[in-house]
């Protein structure tokens, strides 16, 4: 499917925010991440990270398509090539199989749904809190012609309306990072998840490299916070601990940016030019600033759209300066196991790890 052009991005701007109110739902976000405000995030993730989906979403399907994640990339290997590696590859590790009925959560637009679904099918339902993401993956899926085997739920993943033990096999890419608290969300989806059954998960995370004295990782850490909608970003450790307090054995678990040929920041260095990827190069960032920069100026685009431009521009030099460091992973992989003698371990009470 075609990626959208530039009227198509200056029409998705906002969201479903009204156009006139774009201006003042970006200076609100960016409020969120002034410093010290770590706890406001949290408090407020729900309004936050809604908000920065309909301000950034029409900008990310216009660069990345329909799925917003990084991969492990092999020499030779494109982009899209390796995005749909990577998404093989979680379907493989849940040994999905035809007829499933799976969770994907915090699902975007859905574009790794669709190709997970193709690859396996399976039956995947989506979850995410985001109206204008759930009526464009809905359109999306028409057009894929994967309606019947691909629904989408609106809900929070900190509070999933489903009943227990409901999904033979769950996965989350890049979204779980955004939880406000990583064990009461690692809850919900043992909860949901049926006894014996896997979770399988892309976590963003800091690594053990990342000293949180260090002033220039603080600035990092912060650029890549606001530039990507997240509370706060939790280590590697972390994680993990959050894992085994909800209840889950993890089976296995590995940063795959460590050894992965090619660097995951390699579509966004400027250093690095493709033709395949150009939207996400230097020139081709620089293009889409310039042509939002027109847009806004004719009243085609909302007022701010130049703002959100440059705060994901920003986010991309800390993502780039962050992997070079290697104090940050946008691929910390788990895959985890529900006990199958415990299927209501959802109701005990754990502590809170962040």
């Amino acid at each position: 499917m075609a990626k959208p052009g530039a009227l198509d991005l200056a029409s998705g701007l906002g969201g479903k925010i009204d156009k006139k109110e774009v201006f003042s739902a970006v200076e609100q976000y960016e409020k969120y991440h002034g410093p010290d405000e770590q706890e406001e995030r949290k408090a407020n993730y729900t309004d936050m990270v809604n908000k920065y989906y309909d301000l950034v979403t029409s900008f990310y399907e216009f660069g990345w398509g329909e799925s917003f994640h990084f991969a492990h990339r092999w020499k030779g290997e494109s982009l899209q090539e390796s995005t749909k590696r990577h998404e093989h590859f979680l379907a493989l590790q849940l040994s999905l199989k035809p007829e499933m009925k799976v969770l994907d959560v915090g699902c975007g637009i859905g574009g790794p749904l669709r190709e997970i679904a193709r690859f396996s099918s399976t039956f995947i339902t989506g979850l995410n809190n985001n109206e204008y993401q759930l009526s464009r993956g809905t359109e999306l899926n028409r057009l894929a012609g994967v309606d019947k085997y691909c629904n989408f739920v609106k809900a929070d993943f900190m509070k999933m309306p489903f009943a227990d033990n409901s999904f033979d096999a769950i996965y989350a890419i890049d979204a779980t990072c955004h939880a406000p608290d990583a064990v009461g969300c690692y809850k919900e989806i043992y909860r949901v998840l049926k006894p014996g059954q896997c979770f399988a998960a892309y976590e963003w995370c800091m690594t053990d490299s990342f000293d949180p004295k260090n002033k220039d990782h603080q600035r990092i850490k912060a650029e890549i916070e606001i530039g990507d909608g997240l509370p706060d970003i939790r280590s590697t450790k972390k994680c993990l601990e959050a894992l085994k307090l909800a209840g889950f054995e993890v089976i296995w678990e590995k940063d795959l940016a460590v050894d992965s040929p090619l660097p995951w920041y390699l579509p966004l260095d400027t250093s690095h030019f493709s033709l395949s990827s150009f939207r996400l190069t230097t020139v081709g960032r620089f293009i889409t600033k310039n042509m939002v920069k027109a847009l806004e100026y004719l009243g085609i685009a909302p007022e701010g759209s130049q703002r959100v431009s440059s705060f994901l521009e920003k986010a991309a030099e800390g993502l780039v300066e962050g992997g070079r460091k290697e104090i940050f992973t946008p691929m910390y992989f788990f895959l985890a196991r529900k006990s199958v003698t415990d299927a209501d371990h959802s109701n005990l009470d754990v502590g809170e790890s962040n």
